[in-house]
């Protein structure tokens, strides 16, 4: 493995687990089986969609998801109703993922006003993969899960620049 590739999946490997960290750290608590997290959270909810909201479980999307994108990796992190995305290079979104109106979506506020994973359609969902439509010119991105804080093996790298 090259040093530019490890530091990729370091990358990814740390943006995943800030994700994990900053959406379930104040959860209060601890151990085992939750209540459906009956505590409001205030700061879930996106502010600046404007699209519908989020009312329903986000069942099958829970967990850490990783994609690569123009040479950066995009970790997607769903806990409860909130969701967490982080790409290399600074850009850091964060809002909720659910039910709405039937469909499981994803809505984000990102730092720096970025607009390219704003409003999110989940169109597929497994054990191991999910395709997310993005509103805008971004598109379908296919993400892997990541298990226990670990990548995915499989896991598309950047090319190494000299």
């Amino acid at each position: 493995m090259t040093t530019a590739t490890a530091r990729v999946r370091t990358a990814a490997a740390a943006a995943g687990l800030v994700g994990a960290l900053a959406l379930t750290g104040c959860s209060g608590g601890g151990g085992g089986g939750s209540k459906d997290d009956a505590s409001p959270t205030p700061s879930a909810a996106p502010t600046s969609t404007g699209t519908g909201a989020v009312t329903g479980s986000s069942g099958k999307l829970q967990g850490s998801w990783i994609t690569t994108s123009k040479g950066a990796v995009v970790a997607l992190v769903i806990t409860g109703k909130q969701a967490g995305l982080f790409v290399t290079g600074g850009t850091v979104c964060s809002g909720a993922a659910g039910t709405e109106a039937g469909m499981q979506m994803i809505h984000l506020t990102c730092t720096g006003g970025g607009k390219d994973r704003v409003t999110g359609m989940v169109d597929s969902v497994s054990k191991d993969a999910m395709k997310v439509t993005w509103s805008g010119k971004l598109g379908q991105e296919t993400y892997t899960k990541a298990e226990g804080g670990k990548l995915p093996s499989g896991l598309p790298t950047a090319p190494v620049k000299q």
